[in-house]
């Protein structure tokens, strides 16, 4: 493979966890509509994330009306918000020191299925956002991973660039834009024939710094 001169990360799962702080939400959003449904836990919100917010919601509360899940969708879209920045979410270990060595020698990115606003609070509670050149989210363009990977690659004409993440989704998506991806497999999920894994931050870190 090509030393990449461009690395584009997905965000949970990958960067950081705010699973736990995702469950509180949604069982606070639970509460105030008064929708009768069992409690939520950070391993439900695990087993969805890499999804679209909406299609995390769908899946998770399958059985409700449309009428509840399109109010679930809205209300956790800021109740998640509200609650991660109230506790924080983990950064994996090794990602704030990997993230600035990486960026010294590559354009670094982000690509997430998420709402719109997620990333900029990660880089508010992570300290980060200086490191990164661009990001793109499902919650601004309403589009999948797959077009939001190419806007950012298009936008910032990355050259050989590499999509790091830890869901199927993401594979897909640089199998779509026709770029190696790296499966990290500390993350949520497992993928088959990655062209690179790693089970640390820190081993992705000291491999693309060579």
């Amino acid at each position: 493979m090509i030393q990449p001169d461009s690395i584009v990360f997905d965000l949970d799962g990958t960067l950081w966890d705010t699973c736990d702080a995702c469950a509180i939400a949604w069982n606070v959003v639970l509460a105030r509509g008064e929708i009768s449904f069992r409690t939520i836990t950070g391993d439900d919100v695990r087993a969805v994330t890499g999804r679209s917010h909406e299609e995390c919601i769908r899946v998770t509360f399958a059985g409700l009306e449309e009428a509840e899940i399109q109010w679930l969708v809205e209300e956790t879209m800021t109740e998640d918000v509200v609650q991660i920045r109230a506790s924080g979410g983990a950064l994996y270990p090794g990602v704030a020191k990997g993230l600035k060595h990486l960026s010294e020698q590559h354009q670094l990115a982000i690509v997430s299925n998420c709402q719109s606003g997620y990333i900029e609070m990660f880089y508010e509670l992570s300290g980060l956002q200086s490191l990164f050149v661009d990001q793109e989210c499902w919650g601004n363009t309403g589009e999948p991973k797959s077009e939001n990977l190419r806007r950012v690659i298009e936008r910032r004409q990355f050259k050989s660039p590499v999509m790091v993440g830890d869901t199927p989704g993401d594979q897909k998506a640089a199998i779509d834009n026709k770029i190696p991806f790296a499966h990290v497999s500390y993350g949520f999920q497992n993928c088959e024939g990655s062209d690179l894994q790693f089970a640390s931050f820190e081993h992705l870190a000291n491999h693309f710094l060579g």
